[in-house]
């Protein structure tokens, strides 16, 4: 239920636009643009396209600097070149105090791609939403909130948290300073090196987690879940799909791990200490670590490997387990 309620906006936007200018075709026209503002301080941007990719980046010459490709096509009343006329006349950028705003109310914008590059001071926070288009933001202080209903995002070098929402498109975050959320309908989302805790669902894709921070918090329906360098909590889910996470519980971790149908596989080092909790309703369990048995069936396993301390549960219901040593 929360999925849905995360990715109910993006969708109702694809809807909105798509039924508004529906296919091109016909003659097509193109154009471009320039804007830049002199700001002071720390600013917030703001941007909304319908489609067209965007690249927002940080620089230290406290100037935003606005590039635009804008591309017209289609048939209609007016024609693509009066469109263009009309749109670069009067470009969608404005600037209200500490705020600068791209982009027009989509319901008026028909036929017209609009591709941005822009440069804001590093001292910026950024809120995008892109109908069709990829997204990539970089070194900016943030936070960082991007939405797509088509179109992969990609942030990275980022120091506050990053909130990245996609249907249909990959996510894909990489040194951001705080936590990371990310949601997805179908796409690939990675998280490399986030400072804070990540929180990744997944309709229908992979996730993985490289070296998180803080805790780690991955739901997929259908797809698998990787995490490597974990030592924080780790709640690991998937419904058909492999879930595999390697790193050193720390003492007071909990780590659970569960799919319906998929094989589970954990890679702890010689040095680690946890209490282990595995079962697997169809499949056979199999430790290549030394552990102390404390209790053992025919398809579950109660023991613990050092000197006990994080919780550890492992479940899966069709599919096989394997704890295997790591260096």
């Amino acid at each position: 239920m929360k999925r849905c309620a995360v990715l109910a906006a993006p969708i109702g936007l694809l809807a909105a636009v798509l039924t508004l200018y529906g296919c091109s075709g016909g003659p097509s026209v193109s154009g471009n643009f320039d804007r830049s503002f002199t700001v002071t301080g720390p600013i917030r941007l703001e941007l909304s396209n319908a489609a067209g990719d965007v690249q927002i980046s940080g620089s230290a010459d406290g100037k935003v600097n606005v590039r635009a490709s804008v591309h017209s096509s289609g048939m209609g009343f007016d024609n693509p070149q009066t469109r263009l006329d009309e749109f670069l006349a009067n470009p969608p950028v404005e600037q209200k105090g500490d705020t600068i705003r791209i982009g027009k109310d989509m319901s008026h914008v028909r036929n017209l791609a609009v591709s941005y590059t822009i440069e804001v001071p590093h001292d910026t926070e950024v809120t995008t939403t892109v109908v069709s288009g990829s997204q990539t933001i970089r070194s900016v202080r943030g936070p960082v909130k991007a939405q797509a209903a088509s179109g992969s995002i990609r942030v990275e070098h980022i120091d506050r948290e990053a909130q990245l929402i996609s249907i249909g498109g990959s996510l894909d975050a990489t040194d951001v300073g705080d936590d990371v959320r990310g949601s997805s309908a179908s796409g690939a989302v990675s998280v490399n090196n986030a400072k804070g805790d990540v929180r990744i669902n997944a309709l229908s894709g992979v996730i993985h987690v490289v070296k998180p921070g803080g805790r780690v918090d991955a739901e997929t329906a259908s797809g698998s879940v990787d995490v490597q360098g974990a030592t924080n909590d780790v709640m690991a889910r998937s419904a058909s799909g492999q879930i595999a996470v390697q790193g050193n519980p720390a003492s007071n971790a909990y780590w659970q791990l569960k799919t319906a149908s998929g094989a589970v596989k954990l890679s702890v080092p010689s040095t680690a200490n946890f209490q282990l909790s595995a079962d697997a309703t169809s499949g056979d369990i199999r430790a290549d670590v030394p552990i102390v048995i404390e209790e053992q069936g025919k398809h579950s396993l109660r023991a613990h490997v050092g000197n006990g301390g994080a919780r550890v549960e492992v479940h899966t219901v069709s599919g096989n387990i394997r704890i295997s040593g790591s260096n």
